[in-house]
């Protein structure tokens, strides 16, 4: 067996919120080790609101917006669910509150290379390809085991390795899980007509079929529908999927045609009942994960990742214990606003699927007072966006 190594830091995960993580770790001063693992390129797009955008300028892992997005403006509403009761038509314009935009529509491939530059030009910053396989906690912080069979003692921990986290596992964090029959498909499609900067989402009584506008008559498409539908829908080939998402579609945008192949992901709900303790923090989805309703995943792992950041700054980092201290204060920060968006991410999950008249009619009269009430409306702007 080897030495074992010593790190002030160490950030497990390699998606786009760990690498946020490890940047920020090593801006704080500490010597961190990020563990990512290479994978596959991912293809998909990420729908982050003016506060994730405000932050990633702020923390300079991405310059303007423009150079790598594109500007979310509105967003469009059509009950596709033919209930009894429907909600109407509804139209949210980012001038209303005042903004040029909701947020931006972001390529993830092009996020992760603006955050590895980033993370490149840190000294204080060493990137290894490598897995977690053990993590014990002990008397001098938390042992971890790497896939090469390498031995690191750490001060901190930041664990960003997703809905099935070994960190969370391990680190005994208690967590509840939900799982759905629904499942999510997602691709790029060309549309005949463009849909500019409206993202438009058609919901349909086991979810929704959300466009998100990706430059030109380019759209992203998320399709939440029963697994067994959406695996038949692609097992039926490119032609007749096509077609399906025209019917969809309301056939409002002329020809579609498939940009990139269609993937089909399981949905779940994960919570935790503290985001920190003992010296370890979990960030994204491995202290937070619900169904894409609403844009929430990214935004939410960012804020995550914002609250360390500022937990950091505020921390004597030569103090004895001063891990416990970090990561207790990270809990509390954290602990409103995951309640929240978990809560408003699950009840209109939920209020989609309702199928008794009461619930319809109140989802419907919940969108007619948006519709109507300028001040609902404010207030909705400012919930969906993250602001705090």
């Amino acid at each position: 067996m080897s030495d074992i190594e010593r790190a002030q830091a160490v950030v497990v995960g390699g998606g786009l919120t760990g690498l946020a993580a490890a940047v920020a770790v090593a801006r704080a001063g500490l010597k961190t080790i990020h563990l990512a693992p290479q994978g596959p390129p991912d293809r998909r797009t990420s729908a982050l609101m003016m506060p994730a955008v405000r932050y990633l300028q702020d923390a300079e892992l991405i310059g303007e917006p423009s150079g790598i997005g594109h500007p979310l403006q509105q967003v469009r509403i059509i009950d596709a669910t033919g209930r009894l009761i429907r909600a109407p038509e509804t139209l949210f314009d980012s001038a209303e509150a005042g903004l040029p935009a909701f947020g931006w529509n972001f390529s993830n491939v092009k996020l992760n290379e603006a955050f590895a530059t980033a993370a490149a030009a840190l000294p204080d910053l060493e990137t290894r390809p490598l897995t977690l396989t053990g993590l014990v906690r002990n008397d001098a912080g938390t042992l971890l085991t790497l896939s090469d069979g390498t031995e690191v003692q750490a001060d901190l921990v930041v664990g960003a390795d997703g809905k099935k986290s070994l960190v969370r596992e391990e680190g005994d964090f208690r967590a509840r899980e939900n799982g759905f029959t629904q499942a999510a498909l997602v691709c790029d499609l060309e549309l005949g007509r463009p849909i500019g900067n409206c993202s438009i989402e058609f919901h349909y009584p086991q979810g929704p079929f959300t466009l998100v506008p990706a430059g030109g008559n380019r759209a992203n498409l998320v399709w939440i529908d029963q697994r067994s539908v959406l695996d038949a829908a692609r097992a039926a080939g490119p032609d007749a999927l096509v077609e399906t998402f025209r019917e969809k579609s309301m056939r409002l945008f002329g020809s579609i045609a498939l940009a990139t192949p269609a993937h089909i992901f399981p949905l779940s709900t994960i919570t935790v009942t503290e985001a920190g303790k003992n010296g370890i923090v979990l960030v994204g989805e491995a202290a937070h994960a619900f169904p894409p309703i609403g844009a929430q995943g990214l935004n939410l792992g960012l804020r995550d990742v914002a609250d360390l950041a500022a937990g950091l700054a505020e921390t004597d980092l030569t103090a004895p214990g001063w891990t416990q201290k970090l990561s207790l204060d990270y809990a509390r920060r954290r602990a409103p606003d995951l309640a929240r968006t978990t809560g408003i991410v699950d009840a209109l999950f939920r209020s989609l699927l309702a199928e008794m008249i009461p619930a319809q009619a109140l989802r419907a009269g919940g969108l007619w007072a948006l519709k109507s009430l300028p001040v609902l409306r404010k207030q909705a702007f400012g919930m969906g966006m993250g602001n705090r």
